[in-house]
């Protein structure tokens, strides 16, 4: 017997990229549903769509459910689903954007069976929409999160700014 699959969409967004940022996530497993959503002073866009997806896997407990991803991110999904992240681990992550956050994901995939989607953004998936929402809501109420190696990162190489 085949245990339920866990639903989760994701999105990131960042006003100015680089701006202010912030991910939303819409977890579904059966009749549950679940939100996710915070914001940073100073990120972009595409740190915040990969760590909407860390931040969700992050929440769940029950590892021996598949789970199916959706993001309208072909960064996020492309690396993923066409195994870029495997040969950036090879090569230790050198001259990629956003190391710190491919590491941890590849620390906690194989903890999980997952599947990634590309959906198209703004094409009126209800999910992806509010995910959306939530993102751009997070960016825009004046976040005071610091996305510390995105900072860090922009204060040694000034062109990130």
């Amino acid at each position: 017997m085949s245990t339920p699959t866990i639903i989760i969409y994701t999105d990131g967004a960042a006003l100015g990229n680089p701006g202010p940022g912030g991910y939303g996530a819409v977890l579904m497993f059966g009749p549950h549903r679940r939100e996710l959503s915070e914001g940073f002073r100073l990120t972009t866009n595409n740190r915040m769509e990969l760590l909407a997806v860390i931040k969700a896997l992050m929440v769940i407990t029950d590892k021996t459910h598949e789970i199916q991803i959706y993001t309208d991110s072909k960064y996020v999904c492309d690396a993923i689903e066409k195994r870029w992240l495997d040969g950036w681990h090879k090569k230790g992550y050198q001259k990629i954007k956003n190391p710190d956050l491919w590491q941890q994901f590849y620390k906690m995939k194989n903890q999980y069976k997952l599947k990634f989607h590309w959906v198209k953004g703004h094409a009126g998936i209800p999910e992806n929409e509010r995910c959306d929402y939530l993102a751009t809501t997070a960016a825009k109420n004046s976040p005071v999160n610091i996305d510390q190696f995105y900072e860090n990162q922009a204060r040694i190489d000034k062109s990130l700014l």
